[in-house]
């Protein structure tokens, strides 16, 4: 197999044996119109510091290495969470331990000896189109179809991480929850094809309202949550200014067919005053549905 469009291919070749790793690099010298840059290293420790600091294709990975051995080794490469796609290098004995680490995420094996360039070549490509399509898939399973944000899954997945880097950093936390108002009266006045532009153009403003660092997501039919690390020039006060700026530039484009309003709650933690993200969701929970009471009482006095 060989990929219609076939730029430099970029390889990690974790290999001891010289005359083996010789071998790959000469099979890999010319493919019809694919380059092959190779990188050999001999340890496993060295592979994973390549893999930290420099970018991938794929990679060919042996499993009896001099400082790691058997599937212990994959295991090691699989907790980078690097997205290289892995074909591991086996010898005859260990045809198994192939199998094995096919199981455990490499995307194929190939068994030294047995290994022709047609097979090598098939096996590179087959890997780094597998690992696309499961990106793809994964990726999918994270967002939300129609607003293209995060999904309840995928925002819930990143806030995680970004609580993780807020504490490393000892920095602030803020988490937002926003609710559109009355949108259940927009979709039985106006249609439920009304309601999915309101969704769609409240994904835009929160888009144009946050950094691309920012998580963003929509975690239920209206409902939409934002996590943000703060720094010198990001604070609640700041994101409530923007928010409202940006939905008065929206509603005077009367690009709707109503006015569109929403109903925001913020939570922070710091170093000084933590909060499990689960906390910081309640608290921001609390505070939104306190807003949408109040706006609901000040229409009432209409």
């Amino acid at each position: 197999m060989i990929l219609n469009h076939c730029p430099n291919i970029n390889i990690l070749l974790i290999e001891d044996n010289p005359a083996d790793a010789r071998l790959i690099k000469e099979m890999l010298e010319d493919d019809g119109g694919c380059s092959f840059t190779v990188e050999n290293v001999k340890l496993l420790s060295n592979g994973l510091k390549c893999l930290k600091e420099k970018k991938f294709d794929v990679l060919l990975l042996d499993l009896g290495l001099p400082d790691s051995t058997g599937n212990e080794t994959i295991r090691s490469v699989l907790n980078l969470k690097s997205g290289v796609p892995i074909v591991v290098l086996t010898g005859y004995a260990d045809e198994t331990l192939g199998i094995e680490a096919v199981k455990e995420g490499a995307q194929d094996y190939l068994v030294k000896g047995r290994v022709d360039r047609q097979l090598l070549m098939r096996s590179i490509h087959y890997a780094i189109e597998r690992q696309k399509l499961l990106l793809e898939l994964h990726n999918q399973s994270l967002t939300d179809f129609l607003t293209g944000l995060n999904n309840r899954r995928g925002f819930f997945s990143l806030a995680e991480q970004q609580a993780k880097v807020a504490k490393r950093e000892k920095k602030g936390l803020l988490l937002g929850m926003i609710d559109i108002d009355d949108f259940k009266k927009i979709n039985d006045t106006f249609g439920h094809g009304t309601g999915d532009h309101v969704l769609v153009e409240t994904s835009r403003l929160l888009r144009e309202t946050f950094r691309d660092s920012d998580i963003i997501g929509r975690i239920g039919g209206d409902e939409f949550a934002i996590c943000v690390l703060e720094d010198d020039t990001v604070n609640e006060d700041i994101l409530t200014v923007r928010l409202q700026e940006k939905l008065k530039e929206l509603n005077s484009k009367k690009t709707l067919p109503c006015g569109l309003s929403f109903s925001a709650g913020f939570a922070r933690c710091s170093v000084e005053s933590p909060r499990s993200l689960e906390e910081l969701v309640s608290a921001a929970d609390k505070s939104m549905y306190e807003r949408k009471k109040n706006y609901k009482s000040q229409l009432s006095n209409y």
